[in-house]
């Protein structure tokens, strides 16, 4: 027997008005909810490594399934104009590092504004950075290592993830502080970078321990120093450089999670709570003391304020380093 119009007309009805009730939740509390985190990093990287060991329980911490997509494109710009553009629902967040406020000082024109076209929720913590060079180089310590830029002025070639990168920099203040030169050689990520100075088309490069770990264990590279105050649990034969007798060149690599502008402050703590529990989870502390990250999730007003004064930091570092405008 046919359905009468009537009860179609209702049906119909009922069915448009479902529709629309859910298209104006957020996509998160829609069946079947997908976050995406962009990262402007090549995979193998320090914040990849980070990313990758957390996502399980950021999926579970969110209740939604969690996608890792690597845009590391022009050092990482071209991820951060994709977040920038991104719905400020909590769909597409971000995962990243200082160089998203170095930036700024090393670009005459960005396709963004930092960090007025995102949304800080939190800084996550410290991932420590290592100078490694290629295992056929002869030099073990900081001291062999500056007699031998020093003794081969500017003909040395050092690696990074791409100009005006953390790593970058990181290096550019190591040979400032020794007073030594050698050739930049930026790429396009960590990944390609870390292949070349292991086949040793590059002689040294500044890296996330994590990045490497694998690499120091097999003998691949070699860690002439790591960039902390202290000597890192998670690489304790690994002297600093501080104790080596470069007493300024201490370095913080910072990790955070942002979005879009705009983002809805209930948005924005749903996100923050998420954060907190997933590097709470012990299985993700585990692989984070064995990354030789440091965890410490501040509040997203802290984020926020942090944000604003790395930038007036990192643009006095630039200077001081003299790395050229873009």
């Amino acid at each position: 027997m046919p359905h009468s119009p009537i009860v179609t007309r209702r049906h119909a009805l009922a069915s448009l008005a479902a529709a629309a009730s859910s298209a104006a939740l957020p996509a998160w509390a829609q069946g079947g909810p997908v976050v995406k985190f962009i990262l402007p990093n090549a995979t193998g990287s320090g914040v990849d490594a980070i990313t990758r060991a957390a996502q399980p329980a950021l999926a579970k911490a969110l209740g939604a399934s969690v996608v890792v997509d690597n845009q590391p494109g022009a050092g990482g710009i071209v991820g951060l104009q994709a977040l920038a553009r991104s719905a400020p629902d909590g769909t597409a967040l971000g995962v990243v590092s200082n160089n998203v406020v170095i930036f700024p000082s090393l670009y005459k024109t960005l396709p963004f504004n930092m960090p007025g076209d995102f949304t800080p929720i939190a800084v996550c913590g410290f991932t420590p950075v290592v100078l490694v060079v290629n295992a056929k180089l002869p030099a073990h310590n900081a001291k062999e290592f500056t007699a031998l830029l020093k003794a081969k002025p500017g003909e040395l070639n050092f690696a990074s993830g791409g100009n005006g990168t953390i790593l970058h920099l990181a290096t550019e203040m190591f040979l400032d502080e020794v007073g030594a030169k050698a050739r930049h050689i930026p790429y396009k990520g960590v990944g390609p970078m870390l292949t070349d100075l292991i086949g040793g088309q590059v002689e040294f490069a500044t890296a996330a321990l994590p990045s490497v770990q694998a690499h120091l264990k097999s003998g691949a590279l070699r860690a002439i120093g790591v960039a902390t105050a202290q000597r890192v649990p998670a690489a304790p034969d690994i002297p600093t450089f501080v104790e080596q007798g470069v007493p300024n060149y201490v370095v913080e690599a910072w990790f955070a999670v942002i979005g879009p502008k705009g983002m809805a402050p209930a948005e924005v703590k749903r996100v923050h709570d998420a954060v907190v529990k997933a590097f709470a989870d012990a299985e993700v502390k585990d692989a984070m003391a064995r990354q030789g990250n440091v965890i410490n999730v501040g509040s997203s007003e802290q984020a926020q304020a942090f944000f604003k004064s790395e930038l007036t930091k990192y643009a006095a570092m630039v200077k001081k380093a003299g790395v050229e405008l873009q």
